[in-house]
Parts: C-alpha cells; structure tokens; sequence
C-alpha cells in the first residue's frame, strides 16, 4: 500500500525536477543556447540532490551543494585560465577540489565538488568555443536554480511529519 507521505514526496520531487529544468533551459539559453539542455539538467540534478523530506534536511542539503558547486565551479574556472581541457587536467581538478575540500574541512562537499568540475570539463569538451567563466558560472547559476525551487518548494509544500511536527 502507498502511503500519502510518499505520493507527496515522490510528487514533490518530479514537479520540482521539471520545473527547475524548464527554468534551467530558459535561463541558459538566454546566455548561452548550445548548453541549455545540459543547464536545464544540471539545475534539475541540484533539485534532486538538495529537495529532501524536511525543511531542515533540505536547508543542510542546499548549503552543502551551494558551496560545493561554488568550489568546483571556481576551481575549473582557474584550471582554465591557464590550460585547454584534458582528461589529465580534469583529473588534475578533480584532485585539487577535492584537496581544497579537505583543506576547509568540509570534506562532505568534495563530491558534489567533484561532480561540478567534471560537468564544466564535460562541456568544454563538447564545445570548446565556450567561455570557461561563462560556462562555470553558468553551472553554478543553474544549481542555484534548482536549489532555489527545492527551497521553496520545502517551505510552500512541508511533508506530513513536518505539518504535524510544528502544531
């Protein structure tokens, strides 16, 4: 039997997924139109990855992808001042986010980090006419999409358990 909570969440979820890839391509292609399918991607990943089933789950999960998504944006950013994309460069990124991730102590955002970097390195590679500041700011502006629905969505639409939690 499905319970109620779990068509909510699940219901939750696919319309904040679709809503922040529908904004993710707009949003892209107004700067950008060769990307804008992967944009509306990368903001509906950060929607999913950041939507949780409570407020504070969510609250937790979007500042974790924020600066992970910031650190991995910024240090593709940097790699491509001074080289071309590469598998050894992306690696080599790779590397250094996640060193840099450590470094703070905050190694529980190496990964989304990580993540960011190789959806920047990806891009470059398929189009390397692309700006490398305009691609990772790019990246980082369609996460803040999904993580701005996923917000919202949390605090216009709680769970059950949250509802119940708070009267």
């Amino acid at each position: 039997m499905i319970r109620r909570r779990s068509l909510h969440v699940s219901l939750q979820v696919a319309i904040v997924s679709v809503l922040s890839f529908y904004f993710g391509v707009h949003f892209t292609q107004f700067f950008q139109g060769e990307s804008a399918g992967i944009g509306g991607l990368w903001a509906a990943i950060s929607s999913i990855v950041v939507l949780q089933a409570t407020q504070k789950a969510t609250i937790e999960s979007a500042w974790m992808r924020a600066l992970g998504t910031l650190i991995g944006a910024s240090t593709s950013a940097l790699y491509f001042q001074f080289f071309p994309f590469s598998f050894w460069g992306m690696g080599t990124t790779i590397f250094a986010t996640v060193l840099l991730c450590e470094m703070l102590n905050i190694p529980d955002n190496a990964r989304l980090a990580s993540i960011t970097v190789c959806i920047i390195m990806v891009m470059a590679s398929l189009n390397p006419s692309i700006n490398p500041y305009l691609n990772s700011i790019l990246r980082f502006s369609e996460s803040m999409i999904g993580i701005a629905l996923s917000m919202a969505a949390i605090v216009m639409w709680p769970t059950d358990a949250e509802s119940k939690s708070e009267k």
